[in-house]
This record gives structure tokens, C-alpha cells and sequence, in this order.
């Protein structure tokens, strides 16, 4: 892991994890409000059992966060963790109705908590150039 990978890490890291642990209890109306939400920008999720849901996304989330501070883990590995939930966060926003407006990727008033995820593209993708180009230098000195 790159130093100044260290802060984007953990500051994010920390907050996955914590989202995890929020909806380790997810249940009844929460779970269900949830489910339903991803449900209709992934249709496949459908077929999850809403509480189930609410488990598999806690425990993805505390999985990511608990490999992004963990820095024996390589910085590409887990951007590109990063970079796929919140590819599917993505997913979610632009699916929704009502989160943006039609035809506009600019979020409306609802959605703006939905289009700030954005940035977790960002840090994923930055974490996995930075880390894969950092690593030329030594495979160009290996030939």
C-alpha cells in the first residue's frame, strides 16, 4: 500500500464499516424500505428476501471497510471493491425516479443524498491507477 493511500483508506474504510454495523439489525419496514429500493434499480435482488438483503449488505459493507484499513491489502484489490459497490450505489441512483431529473445525471433535491456516492467512484478508481501505475517502474525494471 502506497502512504498516501493511508487516509483515503481509512477515513473510508471507517465509515463502510460503520454503515455495515448500522444495518446489522435491519428489520421489518427498514429492511423491507431497503430491499425494495435496490430491488428496482437491480431487478435480480428481487428474488433476496428483504431481512437476507439487509445481512448480505451489512456484511459486504463491513467486509469492504474492514479490507480498505487493512493495508497488507493491495490498494488495487480494494478499490476495485470499492469501485463495484459503488458502481451498483450508481446503479441505484440513476434507476430511481425522482433522484434526478429525467434525462439530467444533475441530482434533484431527493436525490442529492444518492448522487454523493459519486465520490466513492472516484476513490476506487483512483486507488487502482495509482496503484497499478505505480507498479511500472518495477516491472519495466524487471525485463
Amino acid at each position: 500500500m502506497n502512504l498516501s493511500h493511508l487516509p483515503l483508506r481509512l477515513v473510508i474504510g471507517a465509515f463502510f464499516v460503520n454503515s455495515g454495523m448500522s444495518k446489522r439489525s435491519l428489520d421489518g419496514e427498514a429492511a423491507a424500505g431497503v430491499h425494495g429500493m435496490a430491488a428496482q434499480a437491480i431487478p435480480a435482488i428481487k428474488r433476496v428476501e428483504p431481512r437476507q438483503f439487509g445481512r448480505l449488505l451489512s456484511g459486504s459493507e463491513i467486509a469492504l471497510g474492514a479490507a480498505l484499513l487493512l493495508p497488507i491489502i493491495p490498494s488495487a484489490v480494494v478499490g476495485a471493491g470499492l469501485l463495484g459497490f459503488s458502481a451498483g450505489l450508481m446503479r441505484l441512483y440513476w434507476a430511481t425516479p425522482g433522484l434526478h431529473e429525467p434525462g439530467d445525471i444533475r441530482p434533484t433535491q431527493q436525490g442529492i443524498p444518492f448522487a454523493k456516492d459519486a465520490w466513492l467512484v472516484g476513490a476506487g478508481l483512483t486507488l487502482i491507477l495509482d496503484d497499478l501505475i505505480g507498479r511500472v517502474p518495477a516491472l519495466l525494471k524487471g525485463r
